[in-house]
């Protein structure tokens, strides 16, 4: 099958059905068949239904489908030998299925149920439309963005994208598009957007999410998102205390800063990608987080030492108000809780750029030069830096975390940089969490570090 033909995914199903003669005993007769596990149970499908004879089933009456091996009617063997009480030996018999028919409740009646495609998952109708030499791994993953689903044909389903993309759709009700990368994410661009073809549904990338709380509006096809990221996204912003600053330097459309703003931390977030800082923008406004979050569209390396140069020299605070109740909220003014001042030092940097973060990281040489450090406190705490990279994947990733500490040395000039728990084992010290494997031999990490001083008041 190359076009999708539903009405082949017919088949019908010969049973038993336990006919209910009053309905205000549906309820009760139903528990009493699936305690005895006499009522058939199966996914995607309800026990009860309407009786099979079309005039009982007009004026309501109900049946309960029972399980297939569940033939016995007492009262009526069809004039085979029965075993006295009027159940053929041969069958299963039911104690519960021959009470109720002999205290009238009931009564068996033969039942034709019809499945149709509707029925049926996307695996099976995959399963049954694709050769079976294909079938070794027949594609099911996908990400979901809004209402786009987004896939990852192999070389070999390519032939049968299109059918594909159309039964998960149907199989799918919040999809209404369905998309097929054809290119590595970032392969075209530094943007990481990446090209697509539609493979079902209308060529509208335009998508709201939520996410933390949040919503989120974007054209996908125009900037990074990537679903799977929730759970890191999560783990990052649970770092960040309240009235803390950040520096979100590459900020995407705010999947940490948003979030951070909700939870009253001070976020500068960045992002060189005019539409990404667009998203970004409106996120702020849809989330009402303008006083926590300030969006930028710069370039990351010059924002690092911008950004820190900048806050050392801004007075900004906010004002934590009372609730009122809806009951008083006419005649009781919000008071004044606490308020919190912006730090005039970043406690945290992060890069999520994993391609190329690494690669930035020479920025925070010299990054508090003495004219700088003169404007701040005699001493204030040196920042953490998250850099997420790429490298390969092992079993304790002990290799990867070694060569990522060697990196990050090299990067910032510091020789001290090695695997450790930060503020517990010195300066120097970097934890590498591994975030989520990206291909079989590729792995993402978060490495955090507290930046050393020496390299911060280096002068360059």
């Amino acid at each position: 099958m190359r076009t999708l033909d539903r009405s082949k995914f017919q088949k019908t199903v010969p049973l038993k059905a336990a006919r209910v003669f009053d309905n205000k005993n549906i309820s009760k007769i139903r528990s009493a068949l699936e305690r005895s596990k006499d009522a058939l149970q199966q996914d995607r499908l309800g026990s009860v239904h309407s009786d099979p004879d079309p005039e009982r089933a007009k004026a309501g009456k109900k049946c309960i489908l029972l399980r297939p091996e569940v033939v016995a009617n007492p009262q009526e063997p069809s004039g085979a030998e029965t075993n006295g009480c009027g159940v053929h030996p041969a069958w299963p018999y039911s104690p519960t299925v021959t009470e109720l028919v002999q205290q009238q409740l009931i009564e068996t009646v033969p039942f034709s149920l019809q499945l149709d495609y509707a029925y049926w998952t996307y695996h099976d109708i995959i399963s049954a439309i694709l050769p079976e030499e294909a079938q070794d791994e027949i594609p099911s993953g996908f990400s979901q963005v809004g209402h786009v689903a987004h896939l990852n044909l192999r070389d070999e389903y390519l032939q049968y994208k299109k059918l594909i993309a159309e039964i998960l759709m149907d199989k799918n009700a919040g999809v209404k598009t369905v998309i097929n990368k054809i290119d590595d994410v970032g392969e075209e661009n530094e943007f990481r957007t990446f090209r697509y073809e539609v493979l079902a549904g209308p060529d509208d990338l335009n998508v709201v999410i939520s996410e933390e709380n949040c919503t989120f509006k974007f054209d996908y096809s125009k900037v990074y998102w990537n679903t799977r990221l929730n759970t890191e996204h999560q783990r990052m912003v649970s770092l960040f205390k309240e009235g803390e600053a950040v520096c979100d330097v590459m900020a995407g459309i705010g999947p940490f800063a948003v979030p951070a703003g909700k939870k009253s931390v001070f976020v500068w977030a960045n992002d060189l990608n005019p539409d990404s800082h667009a998203s970004l923008d409106d996120a702020v406004a849809r989330n009402k987080v303008a006083d926590y979050v300030r969006p930028f569209n710069e370039d990351g390396r010059k924002f690092i030492k911008t950004a820190t140069a900048e806050l050392a020299r801004i007075d900004h605070s906010v004002k934590i108000m009372s609730k009122s109740s809806k009951r008083d909220s006419k005649t009781a003014k919000p008071q004044v809780l606490r308020t919190l001042h912006q730090p005039r030092t970043f406690q945290h940097f992060v890069l999520n750029l994993p391609a190329s973060a690494l690669t930035f990281l020479p920025s925070f040489i010299g990054l508090y030069p003495a004219a700088l450090r003169s404007e701040l406190p005699e001493y204030f705490e040196m920042p953490l830096v998250h850099v997420y990279c790429f490298s390969t994947k092992s079993d304790d990733n002990v290799a990867e975390g070694v060569q990522i500490c060697e990196e990050i040395g090299g990067q910032i000039g510091y020789a001290g940089m090695r695997f450790g728990k930060v503020d517990e084992d010195g300066e120097g010290a970097v934890e590498v969490f591994d975030v989520r494997d990206v291909a079989p031999k590729k792995r993402m990490f978060c490495a955090t570090f507290r930046l050393p001083r020496e390299v911060a008041f280096r002068e360059t």
